[in-house]
């Protein structure tokens, strides 16, 4: 978590609401200042983290371009936070298990963490270049229901500036309704610089999408996409997806790991076949 931030962006008082500017600008800094933070003390994946350190630097300006509400305000942080935690899980590199291996060498790792449950990360090479991955992942957001049989579909209920999204899922059942219909209500940011980006979310509240009849609503997160090019093959794209997901309602734990560790499978095969489409 992020008390500085927290206190710039949430529990304020009344007057220091009346100068929304400097507040936005405080709370920018904060966000790099502990992005900056995580860089220094982190081994792992620190050049990525950097990368995002920079281009977090630039959320002052943005923020100043646009004047943004306090729940506005809210969601902006809230992606932050689920990048910054995400983040942290993926450095760490102790007490991963295998989960899968498949032949192609897609990978599902999982563990287990003491304030969030068990997490899981895949870790696939797609034959596709970045630009190509992330268009697919996040300029056409909406239409993963086309092509994943997981989803039933995704909906952008608002945008907030650039990278900050808030979205509805609604998750297929699986074969023979083991687990009933899901819905998720998300907020998601994505951070590009140069060749290296993420996609991170978190589940929040919207008052105009409450719970549908039908769906049981889980939560996830934090939850992100990785996408670098692979070193030495540009064309190529190395994509880990950290997933955490609390289905709710009454579920074996045998079962909930194995849908989810598959459900990353899947998603890997149903993404390359949606990018070998032609005139993709």
């Amino acid at each position: 978590m992020l008390p500085a931030t927290s206190k710039l962006c949430a529990a304020i008082s009344y007057r220091h609401l009346r100068n929304m500017t400097g507040l936005r600008r405080q709370a920018a800094v904060a966000i790099s200042q502990e992005l900056s933070r995580l860089a220094s003390h982190s081994p792992g994946p620190s050049t990525w983290i950097h990368q995002v350190r920079r281009r977090s630097s630039l959320l002052s300006s943005r923020l100043e371009e646009k004047p943004f509400s306090e729940m506005e305000m809210s969601y902006i942080k809230q992606g932050e936070e689920a990048l910054q935690k995400s983040l942290r899980i993926l450095e760490d590199q102790d007490d991963w298990k295998t989960e899968t291996v498949a032949g192609n060498g897609d990978k599902v790792l999982s563990k287990v963490l003491p304030d969030v449950g068990k997490v899981f990360r895949l870790e696939v090479v797609v034959d596709q270049p970045l630009d190509t991955v992330y268009g697919e992942l996040v300029d056409n957001m909406e239409q993963m229901g086309d092509w994943n049989p997981n989803v039933e579909e995704v909906r952008i209920l608002e945008k907030i500036g650039k990278d900050t999204v808030i979205t509805h899922e609604k998750a297929a059942a699986t074969p023979g309704n083991i687990v009933g219909p899901r819905d998720f209500v998300s907020v998601r940011c994505s951070r590009r610089r140069g060749s290296t980006c993420v996609l991170a979310g978190m589940s929040t509240t919207y008052g105009a999408m409450p719970e549908q009849e039908g769906f049981i609503r889980a939560e996830n997160g934090p939850t992100c996409m990785v996408l670098r090019p692979l070193p030495g093959s540009p064309s190529q794209t190395r994509l880990t997806w950290l997933l955490s997901i609390d289905l709710k309602g009454w579920l074996p734990k045998t079962i909930i790991n194995q849908v989810l560790s598959q459900t990353q499978v899947d998603f890997a095969k149903h993404l390359r076949q949606r990018l070998a489409r032609p005139g993709l």
